[in-house]
């Protein structure tokens, strides 16, 4: 019977040791943030602890997702939260995105939001975030009021997909470029190798042509001679016997 206790008990401490395992696994499973996403700020402020990870790079009309979170320190009273994301128009104009508010509530335990929004279409460049807030904390029995505190940081980066295109764009058009300028090298020495056949072919009639002459001369300068000699024979007076 003791025997059979101690088994259990063993049992029992593994089965124990097991879930402790897993329920550390999965706590740290769940706290790990996403290869995509980056920490953009993390600060202490009085009696408040923030941290806001958000999508580290992304495209126009591509998600952003960001997530907050927040912990007292002490005793600690929200009266008003807001978390805004900024894009930027062209890279220039300031619109805002999404926003994360919340007003009214005890910071006793870990608060913590998500938000998921898509890009707007011509928005490039970093992203900016900005933490307005309100709060009372309680220290050593002495209350303190923090009225409107604002924060402001870089977020994720939009990539510029117009001015990649333009590039890709341009790098195609040079490289045509560089083709048809290759295509026009070879022509070139193609036509100058044609001109110089076409200057030695010419070369070659001129002396035909010379030739040609010089015979077509030849040939009337003798027919002329058996001609004269004809008549000359021909006129000759004969001797009378």
């Amino acid at each position: 019977m003791v025997k059979v206790m101690r088994k259990l008990r063993i049992v029992t401490s593994i089965f124990v040791m097991l879930i402790l395992a897993l329920t550390l696994i999965k706590s740290t499973t769940a706290q790990t943030p996403s290869e995509n996403m980056k920490t953009y700020f993390d600060s202490t402020i009085p009696g408040i602890k923030i941290q806001v990870n958000a999508t580290a790079e992304t495209r126009p009309t591509e998600n952003i997702t960001v997530m907050l979170s927040m912990k007292g320190l002490s005793d600690v009273y929200i009266e008003y939260f807001n978390l805004s994301i900024f894009g930027f128009l062209n890279g220039t104009y300031e619109v805002i995105m999404a926003n994360i508010t919340d007003n009214n509530f005890s910071l006793n335990i870990l608060k913590e939001y998500n938000c998921t929004f898509k890009v707007l279409e011509q928005v490039w460049d970093v992203t900016y975030g900005e933490i307005l807030l309100t709060y009372r904390v309680i220290l050593g029995g002495l209350e303190l009021r923090f009225p409107q505190l604002t924060y402001g940081f870089t977020m994720t980066l939009v990539k510029n997909v117009y001015l990649e295109n333009l590039e890709t764009t341009c790098e195609n058009l040079n490289n045509s470029y560089w083709q048809l300028n290759d295509s026009y090298e070879k022509l070139n020495q193609t036509y100058w190798a044609l001109q110089q056949n076409y200057t030695a072919l010419k070369g070659n009639l001129d002396e035909l042509g010379n030739t040609r002459m010089a015979v077509g001369v030849l040939a009337v300068t003798t027919v002329f001679f058996v001609a004269t000699t004809l008549y000359l024979v021909m006129r000759k007076p004969r001797e009378t016997w």
